[in-house]
């Protein structure tokens, strides 16, 4: 007889999990990274252990989650504004998205991450105007990014690493004007990392993606390390330089560390 845990998991039983997931993340109980790498997760796990190790933390665990029309946005044609004139707007960190957001950027540069930002709505909203200006913004890799508008003279492009078609994924829209300026979506590869929680289905889930980024794959070294409270080491400051995997070894060149004796100065004429 199959253990409670080792029983595979169906479309269904994923599905209700992206579902309670996404719940979630409208009742502000996950960020809009912790949203997508749990989504992904949950289409890769395997056996309803898996799906249950996804949900540990939330309230009822994978139970089926309320109707996907139940929560709304507000209504009416409210905007938050990040306007930057001849300057610099950035908007990171930990903060609530309940409305559509609306970035300008004239001679000027606009920057919002979304990646730590608490999504209360089904979807995110933008509108991004640049004029002789630049706005970015952040998403995590692995969501839906769709861009429309008009670029004249300047530039809009996406520069995400989007999931697999099928996902039911977070979807950011965004709607894009640009005269002689620049609107850009970057994904995690592409910019400054944040700190990212890990669970107890990081492994697998990393695992089963194909691997983790670089810079993924630095932040689980650094978690590993300060579990075992492993001091940074700097071989420099041991006469030691590191190969291409981090392995310290003698400096290949001995002669610089003892250089020979430098030979006598020759004798000077007597002076008179």
């Amino acid at each position: 007889m199959n253990e409670p845990g080792g029983i595979r998991a169906s479309d269904a039983e994923r599905e209700a999990v992206v579902e309670a997931l996404r719940q979630a993340s409208v009742e502000g109980r996950l960020t809009l990274s912790e949203l997508t790498d749990r989504t992904e997760a949950a289409y890769l796990a395997a056996t309803q252990a898996e799906l249950a190790q996804i949900t540990a933390d939330l309230p009822g665990g994978a139970a089926p989650p309320r109707p996907a029309g139940a929560v709304a946005p507000p209504s009416g044609k409210a905007r938050r504004w990040f306007v930057a004139v001849m300057g610099d707007t950035k908007r990171r960190g930990k903060w609530r998205i309940d409305q559509e957001i609306a970035a300008v950027a004239v001679m000027g540069d606009v920057t919002i991450d979304l990646r730590q930002a608490e999504v209360r709505t089904n979807e995110i909203d933008i509108v991004a105007t640049a004029v002789m200006g630049n706005v970015k913004i952040i998403v995590p890799d692995g969501v839906d990014v769709d861009l429309s508008g008009v670029a004249v003279m300047g530039d809009k492009r996406v520069d995400v690493q989007e999931a697999p078609e099928g996902m039911n994924v977070p979807v950011v829209r965004v709607r894009a004007y640009v005269l002689m300026g620049d609107v850009k979506i970057v994904g995690d590869s592409r910019a400054k990392p944040i700190k990212r929680s890990l669970s107890d289905w990081t492994g697998w889930w990393l695992e089963r993606r194909g691997g983790a980024s670089p810079r993924v794959a630095e932040q689980l070294r650094t978690h590993l390390d300060s579990l075992l409270h492993l001091p940074p080491m700097d071989g420099r400051a041991m006469g030691l330089h590191h190969s291409g995997w981090g392995l310290p070894h003698p400096d290949p060149d001995p002669d610089h560390a003892n250089p020979p004796p430098r030979p006598p100065d020759p004798p000077y004429p007597p002076r008179h």
